[in-house]
């Protein structure tokens, strides 16, 4: 096992509890996208703007324009099949319960699932490539994809779910390639640029760490929505590009994998304190919230939930404030206020509200989905995707 220098200590004491998931883990810490990576790697002296218009025309299914690319990319698209697993109605409920749920699912994804999701070493491509000036914009692309893989039908070849999720596959990959080439990643100790078993993590937490997060805010889920949550997250983890070899199959392998990633990565480090903070900041101006003391309010209010739901050790590891005694009953107050809200509004009034709120704090760009992909290492001086 070549074991990067950074995660040796945490392997050497996972191992010793669960050696085949741990093994598989950082087995993973060396693996991109092995199918998408080579191909990109081949394209790398297409010109931008013409590579841009072929990856465009195979996640948008234009023919017309495919047939014209290069060979590897064509049949890159041609091959792309679904897994045998997928069974489209099963889909539906997680997608009722997630429009009965929008505002909790929403303030649990980005106040536990995307802060605890930084904490692995995925969050020094973060740092390096200079992304955290635009968290406000990731935030917001987030949210939209959530949004649109839990739309009816999002997830199918022709939906919007689909195209964001083999975007991002793209995307991880180009940014990939370019850490890959760059003097400020380190191999030996990090591995592999945005690495299969960081997004492995990722959708473990996405799914499994969602649905507990909602939960603990005041949602509502049965066994069989629950069941139907984690198998849209699955479905889009893989159409995003990662191996099956570290893609959860059940809520006991998403736990499984959520728990060997922590004992497997060192303690969170000034980089992952760095996201972690930014999203939570970055929170009052994608609520378009601009009074100065409601945008105060507001991140002290994220920042209590946040530590309620990813725990002491975690927010204390991101210096998060520390809380006060009158401050520890916020997930009370938080669940007995939206139940209130429910109660008074009635359900359906609650699920427009949910649903526009949403469109609201989501990026939807006036020309529609952009297929540009960076051509810099650092997004400062990448072109603007």
């Amino acid at each position: 096992m070549n074991v990067p220098t950074a995660y040796a200590e945490g392997y050497g004491t996972a191992r010793a509890t669960d050696p085949e998931a741990v093994d598989n883990y950082v087995k993973h810490t060396r693996i991109g996208d092995p199918e998408l990576d080579p191909i990109m790697e081949e394209l790398s002296s297409i010109p931008p703007g013409e590579l841009h218009r072929f990856i465009g025309a195979g996640i948008e299914g234009r023919d017309d324009v495919l047939k014209t690319a290069p060979e590897p990319l064509r049949n890159f698209f041609k091959n792309l099949e679904e897994p045998p697993w997928l069974d489209y109605e099963a889909l539906r409920p997680g997608i009722r319960a997630f429009h009965g749920n929008v505002h909790l699912m929403l303030a649990a994804f980005v106040t536990g699932v995307l802060v605890e999701g930084f904490s692995t070493l995925i969050a020094k491509s973060f740092n390096i490539t200079g992304r955290v000036a635009s968290t406000r914009r990731r935030l917001q692309q987030n949210n939209r994809h959530m949004m649109d893989i839990f739309f009816p039908g999002g997830l199918q070849r022709e939906g919007d779910g689909w195209k964001l999720s083999a975007r991002i596959r793209f995307v991880h990959t180009r940014i990939r390639g370019l850490l890959n080439k760059s003097e400020e990643w380190d191999h030996d100790a990090w591995g592999t640029p945005v690495s299969a078993a960081h997004l492995g993590f990722a959708i473990s937490v996405f799914s499994q760490r969602l649905i507990e997060y909602s939960l603990m805010l005041g949602a509502k889920f049965n066994e069989e929505e629950q069941r139907s949550i984690l198998q849209v997250w699955r479905y889009a983890g893989y159409v995003m590009g990662i191996p099956e070899t570290i893609l959860y199959t059940s809520a006991e392998d998403a736990n499984r994998i959520y728990k060997t990633s922590y004992m497997c990565e060192p303690e969170a480090d000034i980089d992952s304190i760095t996201v972690a903070n930014m999203l939570i900041k970055a929170i009052p101006s994608v609520a378009n919230v601009q009074d100065p003391q409601e945008q105060q309010q507001l991140v002290g209010l994220a920042y209590r939930l946040s530590r309620a739901l990813i725990g002491e050790r975690l927010a204390t590891a991101f210096d998060f404030p520390k809380r006060s005694f009158w401050e520890r009953g916020t997930l009370l107050q938080y669940r007995s206020k939206q139940r209130f809200l429910r109660t008074l509004a009635g359900i359906q009034r609650v699920r427009a509200h949910n649903f526009t709120q949403l469109l609201q704090i989501s990026v939807y760009d006036d020309e529609g989905l952009s297929y540009k992909m960076p051509d810099h290492v650092h997004t400062s001086k990448s072109i603007s995707w």
